[in-house]
C-alpha cells in the first residue's frame, strides 16, 4: 500500500509529490500522458531532437520541477495510464482507499492511505451550427499538438473566443508557418475600471504580461486580424470546415444582425477551461459552483482536504487559476498530507505559512484573469440552434433537449434533463454538453446556472478496456 497516490502529474501533482516524498512517504503518481508536467508544460517524446521543455515567459520554475520530480527516487511514476475509479474499503476503520487504474505496466487497483486529485482542466465546449465538424478544434488540442508532436492543426486557421490563450496559440501558429487570418474575441477592449482592478496582477507577472502584449503586437505586424465583441455563429463545410460565419455582439454577448463570412479550412475555439472534476464527483466529493473559476469545483478545507475523507485536491478541479497556482495548491496538499500522516520527516509550521503565502500571492493574478475573462455561459447556449447537436456521443440535439424541458414543466435542473433525453449517458459522461445542458435550464426556468445543477459520474469516469473491469477485485501488488 501507498502513503500516497497521486492522479495527474501537471504542477499541482508533481508539487504534491515532491513535498510529500521530501516528507518521506511513499508516493505514486498516476498519470495520461508519456511525459509529465501536464497540458501547460507539456513535453514531446523523449525520442525528438529538441524533447527539452521550452517553458513560456514567467514559468521559469518549470524546468526545475520536472527535473526534480522524474529524478526522484521516492515516486513511482506511472505513465499512459488512466485513473478511472475511486473505491473505499468500508471494512476497515481507517482510511483505505483504492485507485481503478488501466495502463500498459498496472491495471486493476492501487490501495493508498491518501488520494490526491490534481487532474486539471478541459477546453470549455460551445455548441453551435457546426462545432462536431472535422476542423473545428479547441485551443488546447491545437497547442497539444504543437507541443508534443511539432504538428500544425492546420494551415489556414481563425481563431475564436474569450480567453488569452487564444493570443498564444495564435502567436505559435504563425511562428511554425500557419496562416491565421483572424482573431476574434467575444469581449471587448477592458475598460478603465477593469484596468484598474487588474493592476493586482501586475507584481509578479510583468514578464508574462510583457510576453502577451508582445504576442499582440507580433500577430498584429503580420497582419492577423485582431477582432472585438465577435463570436463565431457557426462553421460550414461538405466533409470538414470550409468557412466560419462571425457576428458583432453586445457586451453581453447577444448577437446582432451583423454576420459575415470567412474561408477557413480549421476553427480553433477557446471560451476558457472547465475543471476535471469527474473522479472527485464519482467519490462524493462536495462540489460548489463558481463560473469565474471554471463552473463546478471542488470544495475544499485550509489544507486542501475535500468533504471526502483522505481525498486531497490541488490545481484547476478547485478552480481553472493557472500554473502558479497549481504549483502552489499542490505544494500545500503534499505537505498536509505529510503531516496528517505523520511522515518521517514533518513539515515545520514555517514550511505551511510560506505554502500558504505562495496560494496567496498567486491568487493575486489568477483573481484578476478569472473576473476579466470569465465567458457568459447563458449567451452561449443560446448559439444552438433546433438542429445543432448538444450531446455528440449520444446525438442529442436541442430540440430534443427544448422538448424534454417543455414536456416537463416540473423538470428543472440538468441531471433531471439527462435522465428524460440520455444527454450526458455517452462515455464522455457529461464532460461536453453538461454545462450546455445547464445553461438551456437556467434560461428556460429562469433560474441560476447553480440552481440548475450538475450531471453525476460513474465508475469509469473514462473509457477503459473491459479487461480492466474485470480486475477490479484484484488486490495490487
Amino acid at each position: 500500500m501507498y502513503d500516497l497516490a497521486v492522479i495527474g502529474a501537471g504542477p499541482a501533482g508533481m508539487a504534491a509529490a515532491l513535498a510529500a516524498a521530501d516528507a518521506g512517504l511513499n508516493v505514486v503518481v498516476v498519470d495520461e500522458q508519456i511525459r509529465a508536467g501536464g497540458q501547460i508544460f507539456r513535453q514531446p517524446p523523449i525520442e525528438f531532437p529538441d524533447a527539452a521543455l521550452k517553458p513560456t515567459a514567467g514559468y521559469g520554475w518549470a524546468i526545475e520541477l520536472l527535473e526534480r520530480f522524474e529524478n526522484h527516487e521516492d515516486i513511482e511514476h506511472l505513465t499512459s495510464t488512466t485513473a478511472y475509479g475511486i473505491l473505499r474499503d468500508r471494512d476497515n476503520d481507517e482510511i483505505s482507499l483504492k485507485l481503478a487504474v488501466s495502463g500498459p505496466t498496472v491495471s486493476g487497483v492501487i490501495s493508498a492511505r491518501r488520494l490526491l486529485i490534481a487532474t486539471g482542466a478541459y477546453d470549455l465546449p460551445v455548441t453551435f451550427p457546426g462545432w462536431t465538424l472535422p476542423g473545428v478544434m479547441t485551443a488546447g488540442a491545437v497547442q497539444s499538438l504543437l507541443k508534443s508532436q511539432h504538428v500544425l492543426a492546420g494551415e489556414d486557421l481563425v481563431l475564436a473566443g474569450s480567453h488569452p490563450l487564444l493570443v498564444v496559440v495564435a502567436d505559435q501558429l504563425v511562428a511554425k508557418g500557419a496562416r491565421v487570418s483572424e482573431l476574434a474575441f467575444a469581449r471587448g477592449i477592458p475598460g478603465p475600471r477593469e484596468l484598474v482592478a487588474a493592476r493586482r496582477a501586475i507584481p509578479g507577472h510583468t514578464d508574462l504580461l510583457a510576453e502577451s502584449a508582445l504576442a499582440v503586437a507580433r500577430l498584429v505586424s503580420r497582419g492577423v486580424k485582431v477582432s472585438t465583441r465577435t463570436i463565431v455563429t457557426g462553421a460550414f463545410g461538405d466533409r470538414a470546415v470550409e468557412s466560419v460565419e462571425l457576428a458583432r455582439v453586445d457586451r453581453d454577448w447577444k448577437v446582432s444582425n451583423r454576420r459575415r463570412r470567412r474561408e477557413a479550412s480549421t476553427l480553433v475555439l477557446g471560451y476558457g477551461f472547465s475543471p476535471s472534476t469527474e473522479l472527485a464527483r464519482q467519490a462524493d466529493c462536495r462540489m460548489v459552483w463558481s463560473s469565474p473559476k471554471g463552473g463546478w469545483v471542488v470544495a475544499h478545507d485550509e489544507r486542501m482536504e475535500s468533504s471526502a475523507p483522505g481525498i486531497f485536491v490541488a490545481g484547476e478541479p478547485t478552480g481553472v487559476a493557472g500554473a502558479d497556482q497549481a504549483r502552489a495548491e499542490g505544494h500545500l496538499a503534499g505537505l498536509s498530507i505529510a503531516r496528517e500522516l505523520s511522515a518521517p520527516r514533518t513539515p515545520s509550521g514555517a514550511t505551511f505559512a510560506a505554502a500558504d503565502k505562495g496560494i496567496s500571492r498567486a491568487e493575486h493574478f489568477s483573481t484578476v484573469v478569472q473576473t476579466m475573462f470569465e465567458p457568459k455561459r447563458e449567451a452561449l447556449a443560446t448559439l444552438a440552434t433546433p438542429d445543432t447537436i448538444i450531446c455528440r456521443c449520444e446525438l442529442v440535439t436541442r430540440t430534443s433537449v427544448d422538448a424534454t424541458l417543455d414536456d416537463n414543466p416540473f423538470v428543472s435542473t440538468a441531471s433531471a434533463v439527462k435522465l428524460q433525453c440520455r444527454s450526458g449517458m455517452g462515455p464522455c459522461q457529461g464532460r461536453y454538453c453538461e454545462g450546455t445542458v445547464g445553461a438551456l435550464v437556467a434560461n428556460a426556468r429562469g433560474t441560476s446556472l447553480a440552481e440548475a445543477g450538475h450531471f453525476t459520474a460513474h465508475l469509469p469516469v473514462k473509457p477503459v478496456p473491459v479487461e480492466a473491469l474485470t480486475r477490479l477485485d484484484q488486490l495490487d501488488s
